[in-house]
């Protein structure tokens, strides 16, 4: 799984060198801010379903259109595998988190889903809708600490720009 230091020491055995000072830097930092990581994961973890059943109910608050006959969430189960989804997608997050990278997000969540979305007639603006509701709501310090809430908001933006 690729994380920031499974990545700078690919990177310097790809090159055949020793991980330069700024590469451990990375690592080190990428280290600090482990502790933070980790609490955004364990709230995530221990509050996913209250976290997805808001993102996904902003979803259908900003784009109504979507329960109209034809449409992407036109049928209860559609509404369901929408709310999937974006589980998937926060169990994602907190894996990346936890492993302090991307590449849980890379690997299970990103790679080819627009074109999958496209295939399927699901518009990814609604899935947008949903991870930015969620990171515009975090607050400080009601749900995490002031490191955890830039972590998690980071994480919710790779999410967002990858589908926008």
């Amino acid at each position: 799984m690729k994380s920031v230091i499974t990545t700078t020491i690919s990177a310097a055995d790809a090159a055949g060198r020793f991980p330069s000072s700024s590469d451990l830097e990375s690592v080190q930092g990428n280290i600090q801010r482990a502790d933070s990581r980790l609490e955004v994961a364990e709230k995530l973890a221990g509050n996913h379903e209250a976290v997805v059943k808001e993102a996904g109910d902003a979803c259908f608050a900003k784009y109504s259109y979507l329960k109209n006959s034809g449409e992407a969430g036109d049928s209860q189960e559609k509404i369901n595998k929408c709310y999937r989804d974006i589980d998937h997608y926060m169990r994602l997050i907190n894996y990346s988190l936890a492993v302090g990278g991307t590449g849980p997000l890379d690997e299970w969540g990103i790679a080819g889903s627009r074109e999958v979305y496209r295939a399927l007639n699901l518009p990814t603006s609604a899935y947008v809708a949903s991870f930015t509701q969620t990171r515009d709501r975090i607050c400080v310090p009601r749900d995490m600490s002031a490191q955890g809430a830039v972590e998690f908001a980071a994480a919710l933006d790779y999410v967002i720009n990858s589908l926008s």
